[in-house]
């Protein structure tokens, strides 16, 4: 598909890159039948999400390090603003770009967009009004769940939600994700696997681990996100590894901005507040906190607790090989 031109052209560091996008599936799947599967989002959940910060990563491709790759984060009450952006060799920059509100379930993406080097931009748009997903790449539509997020959404909806309740992510918990790229969403189980000990450039830190399970017979494409307790849960370490074993992969430099002591406010809306009594969303409150023991964190919605656990995201930027064999 088109996704795979781009990826069969660049050179080897690019093609991991590429490949984060590989979650996608052929534009003709994104047919409206595969997203009404799409696990529905439950009250209850509690998330916290991240306060502002400019964040740098070492980029490693197969174990090679590459020019640092940066996440712009910005969020308050009511909205949030993600730019992921990963300097390419040959290709140029990568950049990944979310933003959009909070709502009872955690983020809720308005637009998600791609830009692969030189290539023109590819644009998914959440239209809550219609209750659909558009792409600028196909003339495909489909049904927008509660809780649908965008490939790098997730991995900071993941870190809302760990923040909101660490305790309910213990090994082998798995929670369903719908998962949005640039002409398809799929549900994505995501499973915790544990707390590990990564090393980054400025020395060790205690990460909890989660890894995207596979999403049908023969998925070998394989995603794992490290988030940091110390970091106030944003991501620490971020690894796609390829079918054929290639890994891509962000690891936790540093913060770009003066403030690195944790203590911007945390905005963290209440939905269940109101709407346990009265079964309406009621209104978000905003709530000092540390980033690391979030305080009050929303009984916000989000997707359904599996039996099984984890997640975040075929984040390590999203690539162009196809996801399907």
């Amino acid at each position: 598909g088109a996704a795979a031109d781009v990826a069969a052209s660049a050179p080897p560091a690019a093609t991991s890159d590429a490949n984060a996008n590989a979650g996608a599936t052929s534009p003709g799947a994104a047919s409206a039948p595969a997203a009404a599967s799409a696990p529905q989002a439950s009250a209850g959940v509690k998330f916290s999400v991240p306060p502002s910060g400019e964040l740098e990563y070492d980029t490693f491709y197969n174990g090679v390090r590459n020019q640092p790759g940066t996440i712009h984060w910005t969020s308050n009450a009511q909205n949030y603003e993600m730019v992921v952006s990963v300097p390419l060799p040959f290709v140029g920059t990568f950049v990944y770009s979310s933003h959009g509100r909070i709502d009872a379930f955690g983020l809720a993406p308005d637009q998600y967009i791609e830009k692969r080097g030189r290539r023109p931009e590819d644009v998914a748009i959440f239209n809550r009004t219609d209750k659909k997903i558009v792409f600028t790449r196909t003339p495909a539509s489909l049904p927008l769940p509660d809780g649908a997020q965008d490939r790098f959404s997730m991995v900071m909806q993941l870190a809302s939600l760990v923040r909101g309740d660490p305790a309910a992510y213990q090994p082998g918990v798995t929670r369903q994700f719908f998962v949005v790229d640039n002409d398809s969403g799929e549900n994505w189980p995501v499973e915790t696997i544990g707390d590990e000990t990564i090393r980054t450039a400025q020395g060790y830190l205690e990460t909890r681990h989660f890894k995207r399970l596979p999403r049908h017979d023969g998925d070998l494409r394989r995603i794992d996100v490290w988030l940091a307790p110390s970091l106030g849960w944003l991501p620490a370490r971020i690894m796609q590894t390829e079918p054929n074993g290639t890994q891509f992969e962000l690891v936790w430099r540093g913060k770009l901005n003066a403030d690195n002591t944790g203590s911007a406010t945390d905005s963290s809306s209440d939905a269940s507040s109101t709407s346990d009594a009265n079964g309406t969303d009621g209104g978000g409150t905003i709530s000092p906190g540390n980033p690391a023991n979030p305080m009050p964190a929303t009984n916000a919605p989000a997707m359904t607790p599996q039996p099984v656990p984890a997640s975040p995201v075929d984040s390590t930027i999203p690539g162009n090989l196809p996801d399907k064999p």
